[in-house]
């Protein structure tokens, strides 16, 4: 069974979120450090340290 990626993670994020109940500002800042940080020039580095 493939399931695509954008769904994976949304069910993920809604049960964490559901879960764990984390402040609203924090999964802001996660959600906007992880985009900002994949488009800078770190982004090759952990996408090689991922793999």
């Amino acid at each position: 069974m493939d399931v695509p990626l954008w769904l994976a993670l949304i069910v993920v994020g809604y049960l964490g979120i559901k879960l764990i109940r984390p402040p609203w500002w924090l999964v802001a800042v996660l959600l906007l450090g992880g985009y900002f940080l994949a488009d800078s020039i770190f982004g090759p580095l952990i996408g090689t340290a991922v793999k």
